[in-house]
């Protein structure tokens, strides 16, 4: 393939966080976005900081999602996102099935 036809790098080599519970795969497209496209376990509750904005799309599956100090739980399904700012934290929960999802970068 030319590289000029090349629409997404994938890195190859899963990103594994939480032993296993979140892996996830980087990609970088042709108009220099980031994303990362993965999976969370069921029975999962996990905590990720960011460093820059993300959107969590939903891809199947549902999650219960809250950023750092908020007390309430707000859900998030398939073809459903979420914002998270800059520099934050927030917690995500997994029921009975894995979460899959695209995060979109900046």
């Amino acid at each position: 393939m030319h590289p000029s036809t090349i629409q997404a790098q994938v890195t190859p080599r899963a990103n594994v966080y939480f032993d296993g519970r979140c892996v996830s795969h980087d990609l970088q497209l042709a108009d220099g976005s980031r994303k990362s496209v993965g999976i969370i376990l069921a029975g999962s509750e996990l905590t990720f900081n960011t460093g820059s904005p993300e959107i969590m799309e939903g891809v199947g599956g549902s999650c219960e999602w809250r950023l750092k100090g908020a007390e309430a739980w707000l859900a998030s399904g398939d073809g459903q996102q979420f914002s998270v700012p800059a520099n934050a934290s927030f917690d995500i929960r997994v029921g009975a099935e894995p979460y899959h999802y695209i995060c979109h970068f900046g």
